[in-house]
């Protein structure tokens, strides 16, 4: 029975009825924040696994935050290094999804966003306000209480900034 609940509660989301689209399909545009961590990976682990629409439209990107001291005590050649790093890393994940899903690599699109933005959050929420998707798939980690407190839940925070959004969660097994 729950199951069936949790159905209806995502048929009956505001999202549908305030959008004024009839023909909506719910996460025909995502976006994809990864960075290169176990958990980015399981998110396009679980992305290979999904079943979408043929003509679903990906956006997967890193956004960069300001950087902090104890990054930049790593050196002028590892933060110089780091966004071609990072563009590899979601080149490869685009060509994964395109070679083992089918995705048209003209749906699937990859960015660096560096602005320098005080947290991660706070880049995806304005990455999402600018564009124009549907959803948001992220991975999320596990972490201690304490680890949670002091670093904040990007997830958490993001079902509180983007109330009316569709947020997918994948979680580390």
């Amino acid at each position: 029975m729950r199951r069936y609940w949790a159905f209806y509660e995502a048929v009956n989301h505001p999202f549908f009825e305030e959008s004024g689209r009839e023909d909506i399909v719910l996460g025909s545009t995502i976006l994809v924040p990864l960075n290169d961590t176990n958990a980015s990976r399981r998110v396009i682990d679980f992305l290979l696994n999904l079943s979408l629409c043929g003509d679903t439209r990906l956006t997967l990107i890193h956004i960069f935050r300001k950087p902090s001291s104890g990054e930049e005590l790593m050196g002028k050649k590892f933060m110089a290094e780091m966004p071609a790093r990072l563009e590899k890393m979601l080149s490869d994940e685009k060509a994964r999804l395109v070679s083992e899903k089918g995705f048209d690599p003209e749906n699937i699109s990859i960015e660096l966003v560096d602005k320098g933005y005080a947290s991660v959050t706070e880049g995806i929420i304005d990455y999402f306000k600018s564009g124009d998707f549907d959803m948001v798939v992220i991975g999320r980690k596990h972490m201690s209480k304490s680890e949670e407190f002091v670093l904040g839940d990007i997830s958490a925070k993001l079902i509180r900034n983007l109330p009316k959004t569709a947020i997918l969660v994948v979680k580390m097994e």
